[in-house]
């Protein structure tokens, strides 16, 4: 199947290979010229602009995947886009967009009878190999007609143990996409999941920066433990309640080095945790822990401890977040 990628940075590079492999054909662009020209060596369709991307669409409908960070470059991209698209071609934006610009977008593109499809897509720097978690809002016929290519980039349902009572259930979410619901539906699910994803980085943070500080010398020396931080990590693993991505992100992290002297402790956030927390005001519905963990993040730019160097590395581990250098 036929589609345009545009941006192909951490995801969406990785998003037009685990397509190939699976016999579509992306049609590839990025500002980047050197991406296009690897991609292109790869098997992809090379193109040199958004216009070349749409003219080399010979499939209808058409249809564009948008792969770039939120705001005005993929605001601009996409009002660029439907300049050029027709009736009943599809525009896709996979990125971490609010989904309150979803909606707007959404109304504004049916008004000249392209559809918009919003894809909250959950996988980070691992997504070629695990497949992506994708979370589908739009119009009921372009989703399914997208459908070859959401089946192939979701990670399918692979070792992970079947939950009872699912038999007459849509199968899809077995599989690791679900169409949400209307345009927004998509990225509102993504935003809530980014939002409970700081919730657990962070009681990871602060457990493991309790452990680490057991051996302060204000403690009775009767009760001073030096915790060795890797070997908890790696333990924890192996059939604990705790056990998680995040938490073997962080194992992987401390096994290369237990102090975690290559981070800084600056964290930053990129949009879904305020925005989960101003959905949560909308609602009036308490999110205390999610909250927390947002504001925490805002202080780990002021001062940072044992437990902003753990959410740097679980934060680079899945999504290859750099931050700021070690000062």
């Amino acid at each position: 199947m036929q589609i345009g990628v545009i941006g192909l940075g951490r995801m969406g590079g990785n998003i037009s290979r685990r397509l190939m492999r699976a016999g579509h054909s992306p049609i590839v662009w990025d500002a980047n010229a050197g991406t296009v020209q690897e991609l292109g060596k790869e098997g992809a369709v090379a193109a040199s602009g958004l216009q070349d991307v749409v003219s080399k669409l010979t499939e209808t409908p058409r249809a564009v995947w948008v792969m770039l960070p939120h705001g005005k470059i993929t605001e601009d991209t996409i009002n660029t886009l439907a300049g050029m698209l027709s009736k009943g071609d599809i525009i896709i934006d996979g990125g971490n967009t609010y989904y309150k610009d979803d909606v707007r977008r959404g109304k504004a593109l049916a008004e000249k009878g392209i559809r918009y499809i919003d894809v909250g897509t959950s996988g980070g720097v691992w997504g070629l190999e695990r497949g992506y978690c994708l979370m589908i809002g739009g119009d009921t016929d372009a989703v399914k007609h997208l459908d070859p290519i959401f089946a192939t980039l979701a990670p399918g349902i692979g070792s992970i143990e079947r939950t009872p009572g699912r038999e007459s259930r849509d199968p899809r979410a077995e599989q690791g996409y679900i169409h949400a619901g209307p345009v927004g539906a998509g990225h509102f699910v993504k935003m809530i999941h980014n939002g409970i994803e700081y919730g657990m980085m962070q009681a990871f943070a602060e457990g493991f920066d309790i452990l680490r500080n057991r051996n302060a010398a204000s403690l009775p020396e009767g009760e001073r433990y030096d915790l060795n931080m890797g070997d908890i990590a790696e333990v924890w693993r192996r059939g604990s309640v705790v056990s998680s991505w995040l938490l073997d992100l962080a194992a992987q992290a401390m096994a290369k080095d237990e102090k975690l002297e290559a981070f800084s402790g600056t964290v930053e956030d990129s949009g879904e945790g305020r925005w989960t927390v101003e959905a949560a005001i909308e609602e009036a519905v308490p999110a205390d822990v999610l909250s927390a963990a947002l504001f925490v993040r805002f202080r780990s730019r002021q001062d940072h401890t044992f437990a902003e160097k753990v959410l740097s590395a679980m934060r680079f581990g899945f999504g290859g977040h750099v931050e700021p250098p070690k000062k």
